[in-house]
């Protein structure tokens, strides 16, 4: 099979990363739970929504995120079976194509560049499954779609959902 993986929210936790940020800057006392069912900005005073938007925009955010709880063991295996390529909407954020590079030649260094898509859209993707955390990734994929449950999705209705790593494991690796 070909798999694709989202990183951002699927093998990176930009959304714990967030929260870790604005609670250091403000003060704050958010949780994921406090936050779930929307976006962490949303969650702040509105004189701090600006500076949590541009969290990705810092130099360092992407490069110092934490793995996801169970993907680079999950991944490794399923490396070892198909196809798998990390395809994240890096060009957004300009300085994330060579952070999240980095990142993933530390954190999943069984993973070559050969097989990282740096994009905008992931609707050009062709392949067996996509796994991501956005909705509006996966509606128009054409294969599986493997919504990984993240703080921000709870609510999110209508695709396979997985809610670890080791979901997927057992999923695709039979």
């Amino acid at each position: 099979m070909i798999l694709f993986v989202d990183m951002d929210e699927v093998i990176a936790d930009t959304y714990g990363a967030h929260i870790e940020l604005y609670n250091k800057e403000f003060n704050g006392e958010l949780t994921k739970d406090l936050c779930a069912g929307t976006e962490v900005w949303r969650m702040v005073p509105e004189a701090h929504q600006e500076s949590v938007r541009k969290h990705a925009t810092r130099r360092g955010f992407f490069r110092n995120l934490k793995p996801i709880a169970g993907s680079q063991e999950i991944l490794a295996q399923l490396a070892d079976k198909h196809q798998v390529y990390i395809a994240s909407a890096a060009m957004q954020f300009p300085n994330s194509l060579e952070e999240k590079s980095e990142w993933l030649d530390e954190h999943f260094p069984f993973l070559p560049w050969q097989n990282r898509i740096l994009c905008g859209h992931k609707h050009i993707l062709k392949g067996d499954v996509l796994i991501d955390d956005r909705s509006f990734n996966l509606e128009n994929f054409d294969g599986r779609s493997l919504q990984f449950t993240s703080p921000h999705n709870v609510n999110t209705e209508g695709f396979e959902r997985v809610n670890t790593w080791f979901e997927i494991g057992e999923k695709l690796l039979q």
